[in-house]
């Protein structure tokens, strides 16, 4: 049984937390990630991962191990990335995570042709609109929007991603449209939770920076969700302006204080510090890096 194999499967099951879904990933079944994580650890002489019947965890010397064994499967891959980068091809996989709504729609705008121009890569794409440990979940690559809090990783700005504020007609008409951003203290806000002072809207105007306080009864940490009921006329939302660019378009939401600059988040690429960064994986972020400078 080869050696490397074993380490893929119990990294898989490290990561993954199942047995079934590191099979998945792997394109194995269960029963041999099974096999090649038990004849690692008859190899190794000790237990590495504690099984019942509805989890896995590790156990120390699995934990251990697990520190020293990515390490080694990653030299490994950087030999096969320098044959493959000599061969000029790009193959293998890769795995990513991105929030849900800029995943789904502008991330894979992305990957489809990339994935054309490189039909040996695969690319598995995780969404969610919460953290991921990026080390720890075996991720080579974060695409994320908003102000990075601090963090070992490496980031790679692939753009700036301007805040809008913005609010339906019919809200516009019932309420009124507010002259000021100051204003704001006095109207129904929807309040996207991913900043990390969420009700705190930052303005800048005359090289005057200011602060206006907002509340309102809808919160949710997803800026699609805010977009979604601000043109449902609950509010005035404040967006990244992927997820409220088709509305502007098509008049179903209207930009506020357009002569004021508001907070610029970014759009980044992020990677961890230890991981070998692969030839794919590099081509992957000057292609997006490419693309997403238009924004």
């Amino acid at each position: 049984m080869d050696t490397v194999d074993t380490m893929r499967a119990f990294l898989a099951v490290a990561q993954e937390g199942s047995f079934t879904a590191a099979g998945k990933r792997l394109g194995f079944s269960t029963r041999l990630v099974s096999k090649y994580v038990a004849q690692l650890e008859s190899r190794l002489s000790t237990q590495l991962f504690n099984r019942t019947t509805r989890s896995v965890s590790l156990t120390d010397v699995g934990v251990a191990y697990l520190k020293r064994c990515q390490p080694i499967v990653d030299q490994i891959d950087e030999l096969d990335d320098l044959v493959q980068e000599r061969q000029s091809a790009l193959s293998g996989p890769i795995r990513i995570t991105a929030p849900t709504g800029f995943g789904s729609n502008n991330l894979t705008q992305v990957l489809a042709p990339f994935m054309r121009a490189h039909p040996n890569v695969d690319i598995e794409l995780k969404l969610s609109d919460s953290r991921v440990a990026l080390v720890e979940e075996g991720f080579d690559l974060a695409v994320r929007v908003g102000m990075l809090r601090d963090s070992t990783l490496i980031a790679k700005k692939l753009a700036d991603m301007p805040l809008i504020v913005c609010a339906s007609p019919d809200y516009l008409t019932a309420r009124g449209r507010p002259g000021d951003p100051m204003a704001l203290a006095t109207h129904k806000c929807l309040i996207d939770e991913n900043p990390v002072n969420a009700t705190a809207w930052r303005f800048r105007t005359d090289a005057r920076d200011f602060v206006v306080k907002v509340a309102g009864a809808f919160h949710a940490n997803a800026p699609a969700a805010i977009a979604n009921m601000a043109i449902a006329g609950l509010g005035i939302a404040r967006c990244p302006h992927y997820a409220v660019a088709s509305c502007l378009e098509s008049g179903s939401l209207e930009q506020l204080f357009a002569e004021y600059e508001t907070e610029n988040f970014g759009l980044y690429a992020l990677y961890p510090p230890n991981r070998h960064l692969t030839a794919r994986v590099r081509a992957l972020i000057d292609y997006m890096a490419r693309h997403f400078r238009s924004y």
